[in-house]
This record gives structure tokens, C-alpha cells and sequence, in this order.
């Protein structure tokens, strides 16, 4: 069996790694081939991922580069149904809901050829987010929807999936953070950010609701500001489009001025987790990130209106708010830092076993 996985962004990768993994390993009976469709794509930070992640150079790069999302649809499609003709894989997996994995679903699906979407039915119920509607279109149209958390079933039930495509198998992503666990342990990072473990903040904030106006990027300066009596560093591996905003804005160096504020570039995969994995807290816009901070049992603050992984506020340590307010967000910080935290769990098949599990599933199919 052939099977092709795409990569667009950065957290496909995470989810990409594990199952290349499995299907290389003897006796699996699967040729597995990546296709990186360079949706997001820095030559350096590409290179550290494959590399920490042990990912072979990809099979094919399109190379589609930035654009609107109707531009960078039309070059994903061009540029993949080329090496559909070319490969005539047996299957092709996309991962997430990033602008590729709908491109390259339409374009198999176009081809006839099987499709298969790994974190398939997470839903925010937010169709103004663009990755809503790609995961929606991305499940009508694939024969194999892998799911992470049980609220995805209940999901996919809603919108009349059938019930045999569907599979609940656990998460990709964890398989990843708890495979290379034990790099991502060395206490010395911290220490080259100049911050002691437990005495530090982690942030990330990309979304475009959070820092594509003024006013979004001046209410997360007044957060840090309403936190500096604590004296917290905060740890800001800055996202390329909050970076452009701030500079179209004129507020770059307001940022920088900020004495607890280490800004930094984006981090490769390793150095993000260990400094999660000693934070204080995290405060975050990200979906992967509310998954990781909960398997390691880190708080986490996401400023969303709604989030898709349920379970993370359920069972794990994410508390969502549905609005970045300063003064709400520091009030909720503080009480943190203070010691006041929600007692977390693990969800049910995170366990590393995900990728496995996904691969069972497919020899099966083949044999039948």
C-alpha cells in the first residue's frame, strides 16, 4: 500500500512524524511518502522540524508560499493533482484543518482516490474561523476520520458520517510529545532564556480575533503590563503574522520595551515543549497548544471565543475565556501564579498509541 501524507503547516509535522513511523517500520507493508506543500514555510525552521522530528527530506515540495486563502488553495491544487497522476497512491492522509489539508482533500477526492483526515469532527461551532470550515468539508469527503476525543464522534454523528468511517484512535500529536519526552526534559533551556522552571510564563497568540487590530495587540500589552508586579517573565516566541501586525501598527517596540517580555522567534518543536513543560503557565490562541499543555498538566489560558478540543477544558488544566480582557486575564493569572489551579487529567487514548492504532485499522482495510 502507498500511502502520501501531507504537510502545510507547522503542527502537521508533529502529527505527520509518528505515522511515517509506523508505516516505515519492517513488516507493515506500507511505502510511505510525504508531500510538503510549503503553505507555511522558513527554510531554517522547516529544516529544525524534520530534523528533532526525524522526518526524511519530503518526497515532493510545491512550494505554494503565502497568499490569500484562495491563492494559496489554486497553487495547492495545481501544484498536488500532478503528483496524484504521478504517485497513483493508494491513500492519501491530510492531518488538522490548516488551508492544505482542504486543498489536498478536494484534489484526491477529484481523482478517486481514498482520503483519509486524522483529527477528524473537532468543531468550535465558529464558521468565521477558516480552519472550521475546512475541517467540516475535509470529513464529508474522506473515507477514513480518525478522531481525537470523544466530542468529535458525537460530531461527525450530527452531520450524518457514516458510522464504519469513522474511528476513534487517540492523538497523533501526543504520540509525538510523548515519544521525544525524554529530549524534551533538558532543564538547561530554560536556563538559556534566563528564566528558572515554575518562575515563568509561556505565550503564543496568532490568531487573527486576538492580533490583527490595534486594539487586540494594545489589550494583550495591557495583560503583560497588568502582570508585572509579580514579576514574571513572560516567554514570547513571536508568530511571523503577529510580528507583522505589531509592525504595521507601530507597536513593535512597545512590546519590546517591556522589561518581563522575552521575545523570541518561532521555536523549533524540542525547545517549545521543554519550556512548556517547566512553565508557570500558558497563555495561548492555539489548538495544538491547549492539547500539549494538558497531557503534560501545565495551566493553560486560551483566549477563544470557543474551542474544538472540548476535553481540554473538561479533563484537562485549559480554561477558556471567551474574550481578551485585561483586567478579567490578569485577574485569572494572578490567581494561577498564586497557586490557585484546576486538577487536570489525561483523555482517554492519549497514550502514544494513536499512529499504531491508525495503522492496525488500514492493514485491516487492506486484508478486507
Amino acid at each position: 500500500m502507498k500511502i502520501l501524507s501531507i504537510v502545510g503547516a507547522r503542527p502537521n509535522f508533529m502529527k505527520v512524524a509518528p505515522l511515517h513511523r509506523v508505516f516505515t517500520q519492517a513488516g507493515s507493508g506500507i511505502q510511505s511518502k510525504i508531500v510538503h506543500t510549503g503553505q507555511h514555510f522558513d527554510e531554517k525552521m522547516s529544516e529544525i522540524f524534520f530534523n528533532q522530528l526525524s522526518l526524511p527530506k519530503p518526497d515532493y515540495f510545491l512550494g505554494v508560499g503565502h497568499g490569500s486563502h484562495s491563492e494559496v488553495t489554486a497553487r495547492i491544487l495545481l501544484g498536488f493533482e500532478p503528483v496524484l497522476h504521478k504517485e497513483q497512491p493508494d491513500l492519501v492522509i491530510v492531518v488538522g484543518d490548516v488551508t492544505s489539508t482542504l486543498a489536498c482533500a478536494l484534489v484526491t477526492q477529484r481523482n478517486g482516490i481514498k482520503l483519509a483526515h486524522v483529527e477528524a469532527g473537532l468543531r468550535s461551532k465558529d464558521r468565521s474561523m477558516p480552519e472550521e470550515v475546512n475541517r467540516i468539508l475535509t470529513d464529508q469527503i474522506s473515507d477514513y476520520l480518525f478522531t481525537t476525543e470523544r466530542s468529535a464522534l458525537n460530531n461527525l454523528m450530527q452531520e450524518n458520517i457514516p458510522e464504519d468511517k469513522v474511528h476513534f484512535v487517540g492523538n497523533c500529536m501526543i504520540d509525538s510529545l510523548d515519544f521525544y519526552s525524554s529530549r524534551t526534559k533538558n532543564i538547561e533551556v530554560c536556563y538559556e532564556f534566563g528564566v528558572l522552571p515554575q518562575k515563568y510564563i509561556l505565550m503564543t497568540m496568532h490568531r487573527p480575533s486576538n492580533v490583527d487590530s490595534k486594539d487586540g495587540l494594545m489589550k494583550i500589552y495591557k495583560m503583560l503590563k497588568g502582570i508585572e508586579d509579580h514579576q514574571t517573565k513572560v516567554i514570547f516566541p513571536m508568530h511571523p503574522r503577529t510580528k507583522a501586525k505589531l509592525v504595521e501598527f507601530d507597536l513593535l517596540n512597545l512590546f519590546c520595551d517591556q522589561e518581563q517580555l522575552i521575545i523570541t522567534d518561532p521555536l523549533g518543536y524540542i525547545e517549545f515543549i521543554t519550556l512548556m513543560r517547566y512553565a508557570r503557565l500558558v497563555l495561548t490562541d492555539s489548538g495544538g497548544v491547549q492539547e500539549e499543555s494538558t497531557y503534560l498538566n501545565i495551566p493553560c489560558l486560551t483566549f477563544r471565543k470557543s474551542t474544538e478540543r472540548p476535553i481540554t477544558v473538561e479533563v484537562g488544566s485549559n480554561l477558556l475565556l471567551d474574550e481578551l480582557d485585561p483586567s478579567t486575564a490578569v485577574s485569572k493569572i494572578c490567581e494561577i501564579l498564586n497557586g490557585n489551579i484546576k486538577k487536570s487529567g489525561i483523555p482517554e487514548f492519549w497514550d502514544g498509541k494513536a499512529a499504531m492504532r491508525i495503522l492496525e485499522i488500514l492493514k485491516h482495510s487492506i486484508k478486507s
